[in-house]
């Protein structure tokens, strides 16, 4: 019960309040308010007495935010500047008035106009003490996508330490605003001090041994939580029986040794994977003629899983020493590779530990060599056993109904004839590359640079050089998750493409390419001039570098026309080149398309044409919440689900990954929807799960993704309620797709009688 004024206000004056940390100097109270802030209000109330007691004893003041488009309080010097040059962090005792979660956002201003912005995903709960840092400050600096649970405790104190995005000058401190976007009815947040503190202590309290022996997170528990090193072997030896079963029970299951339905219609065996559209229906068909819905898992590989330690081996519990036990899971590397990936990210080079092999190791090697032991001779334990690993992980697949060895997966893997694979077109090389706004991984490849002709060959001809006549090669992708498109929905981040061409210089060769096809249409500038609605006095000054056309308008649709044209353009000369190159080297492989996570219609347009198969990754709840799949029906093509997850913070990894659940109990069931969902669509022919492996607590080694949304975690274990729920959700698409086959089957069988 939280009592409010007058009861309260005697406790005020008569009681302390709740001592403030050490090192904290407080700048105004909200219970005991004093003329040395001003405090003012934007769709917001902020009674003058209505202090309140928690159930915690502590005494704050409520602030109400009212619907509109951004209530905010804002606080400001009485006069001059703060000059907090000697502090890390501004700090704000604080607690949510409601019984669910609130985001807020705090912005820290300079005089000079340099803003702080931090995103505040405050809890229920009782009250804690916000840490704002002054500096550009998140979990990416600490090396990782996500950081440790909060609030944390430090010295007796609820603590939440957040993160922020920005330039600030800490010495002219002009105000800080405190807002929400958009509440739909009024949220409430009681408030008590505001000041400034060192933030060093919370820092080094929240990072400290983050990771314990095992590589887990030893912030939280959960059931397949592991503790000793028996624990790892019973659960092994457990595993091992129940796969033995489900696998007996797949052998029964009507498949033909690629995982095609044998029960359905007979299609062409054409002795390569293909396409094939009956009855409205697109299927994949097997190289011995049969339908096949794929159910794949990305990045299958013992490779994946190392992170960082060089430079802050202080957030790990358990390193191993040199001459120690597992100290040869130690490397190097480097990650430091420009991209909007790496933008504010720390702890990318240097050092790296793999706790994933050493968990292997302790799991399934043998304590040292029984022959040498036998011979009175020094024993030396056993590591990384590569083949029973591809073993006993294409077992795990088959057993839990994947049919479909996924991209960047072990080439041990894709080489053991036992489960179909894809793999990746990477096209690396010195070309012109174009910037659309997003380039988290690297700018759009010029496709008019000879140079990308070039390495498109290379690329093509190394990647199917071992692969080219391999009937369980369904296919192989265009590069992955490209920057067709900006990041928002206006104008300019829908045209990135074109906006950022015009803005290269001459000597790029899809600026002149932009440039002549606008010739070719205006002949000169009047042209260009009256058709855009502005006024260009020369050519030439669409030459230069930087140059801004003008936004799409009603009044003057020929500016998006010659857009969506120059895109188009721009798509057909990528995909042309890499069809070409793959038609040559691997006439009987096919092209799966560009994996988008953002995308053009001229992109997936284009693709439609020269691509087999249209793939786009996709993070939402169903297929349909990601695309308009009417628009896909319109270019005829058949449809993968190149990737999609779900994850949860409560098995370790602090990332829920792009499409978070509350819980890890409810993964299951939304893989259930998701592929439900895909089956339903005729045009979709598989889906892909992203990824095998949970990703590593401190961040991976590319760009610090520290999630959890594997199947199996750092241990090698089975997160066992999720795989039980996903091999029952593999199970029923198959043998739906086997009742639909069935019935095509039958139709196809009256239809040719009828026609005797």
């Amino acid at each position: 019960m939280i009592r409010t004024l007058p009861a309260l206000f005697a406790l005020l004056f008569a009681a302390p309040l709740l001592a403030a940390p050490a090192g904290q100097q407080t700048l105004f109270n909200f219970v005991r308010p004093a003329d040395v802030v001003k405090v003012a209000t934007q769709d917001a109330s902020l009674p003058q007495y209505n202090a309140e007691q928690t159930p915690e004893g502590e005494v704050l003041r409520r602030i109400t935010f009212n619907p509109a488009a951004e209530p905010s309080l804002v606080l400001s010097p009485q006069s001059g500047v703060w000059d907090w040059s000697q502090s890390s962090a501004m700090s704000l005792r604080i607690q949510s008035a409601m019984d669910w979660a609130l985001t807020l956002y705090v912005k820290v201003q300079s005089s000079d106009g340099k803003t702080l912005v931090s995103r505040i995903d405050l809890p229920a709960g009782p009250a804690q003490t916000l840490l704002v840092p002054l500096q550009a400050n998140s979990p990416l600096s600490q090396g990782m996508k996500a950081g440790p649970p909060m609030p944390i405790t430090v010295d007796g104190q609820r603590v939440m330490l957040a993160g922020s995005a920005g330039e600030l000058d800490r010495s002219q401190v002009v105000s800080v605003t405190l807002s929400m976007i958009q509440p739909a009815a009024p949220q409430s947040i009681l408030l008590e001090r505001f000041g400034v503190q060192d933030s060093e202590p919370v820092l080094k309290a929240a990072y400290s041994e983050l990771v314990d022996a095992y590589g887990q997170s030893n912030r939280a528990r959960w059931p397949e939580k592991v503790s000793s090193d028996e624990q790892l072997k019973v659960a092994a030896a457990k595993e091992q029986q129940q796969i033995k079963g489900w696998l007996a029970e797949r052998d029964k299951a009507g498949l033909d040794k690629f995982g095609g339905w044998t029960k359905g219609p007979a299609f062409d065996a054409s002795g390569f994977f293909r396409t094939e559209k009956r009855d409205g229906r697109w299927y994949l068909v097997t190289p011995l003629g049969h339908p096949f819905y794929s159910l794949g898992v990305n990045t299958v590989t013992p490779d994946n899983s190392q992170t960082y330690v060089a430079g802050r081996e202080w957030m790990f519990g358990a390193l191993p020493k040199a001459g120690e036990p597992f100290d040869k899971y130690y490397g190097s590397g480097d990650n430091r590779g420009g991209n909007g990936a790496d933008v504010g990210r720390g702890f990318n080079v240097g050092r790296w530990y793999d706790f994933y092999g050493a968990n292997l190791q302790r799991t399934y090697g043998q304590a040292c060599d029984p022959a040498a032991q036998a011979q009175a001779q020094p024993c030396t334990a056993q590591g990384f056993d590569q083949a029973r690993w591809v073993s006993h992980t294409l077992d795990r697949l088959q057993a839990w109904g994947f049919n479909t060895v996924g991209n960047w997966s072990a080439p041990q893997l894709v080489g053991a004839d036992r489960v179909p694979y894809t793999l990746p077109l990477s096209i690396i090389g010195d070309y012109t590359s174009i910037s659309t706004g997003i380039d988290w991984w690297g700018g759009m490849p010029d496709p008019f640079d000879p140079r990308f002709a070039m390495a498109t060959e290379r690329a093509v001809a190394i990647a199917t050089r071992d692969h080219r006549d391999d009937p369980w090669l369904i296919g192989f992708f265009a590069d992955n998750e490209l920057a067709w498109a900006g990041p928002g929905n206006d104008a300019k981040s829908r045209y990135a493409l074109a906006y950022g061409t015009l803005r290269m210089t001459t000597d790029v060769p899809a600026k002149r390419a932009f440039l002549k096809q606008l010739r070719d249409k205006y002949r000169n500038e009047d042209g260009l001039s009256k058709a855009w609605g502005i006024q260009l006095a020369g050519w030439e000054l669409m030459e230069d570098p930087g140059f801004e056309p003008p936004v799409p308008n009603p009044e003057h649709p020929e500016i998006e026309a010659d857009f969506q044209y120059f895109q188009k353009t721009f798509a057909d000369a990528y995909f042309k080149t890499i069809s070409d190159a793959l038609k040559w080297h691997a006439p009987n492989q096919l092209l799966l398309g560009g994996r988008y996570a953002v995308s053009t219609p001229e992109a997936v347009a284009s693709c439609a044409q020269y691509c087999d198969v249209l793939s786009f990754n996709m993070y939402t709840l169903k297929p349909q919440d990601g695309y308009d799949f009417a628009a896909l029906r319109g270019l005829d093509k058949p449809v993968l689900i190149s990737e999609f997850n779900f994850g949860s913070t409560d098995r370790g990894p602090f990332w829920g990954g792009l499409t978070p659940l509350a819980r890890e109990e409810a993964r299951g069931p939304a893989y259930a929807t998701f592929l439900k969902q895909a089956m339903a669509e005729p045009s979709i022919v598989g889906v892909h799960w992203f990824q095998y492996l949970d990703q590593p607590v401190t961040g991976r080694l590319l760009d610090g993704e520290n999630g959890h949304f594997g199947l199996v975690g750092i241990t090698d274990v089975p997160f066992q309620g999720f795989v039980d729920s996903v091999r029952k959700s593999n199970l029923a698409a198959i043998q739906q797709l086997g009742r639909k086959a069935e019935k095509a089957k039958v139709a196809q069988a009256v239809t040719g009688s009828q026609s005797q």
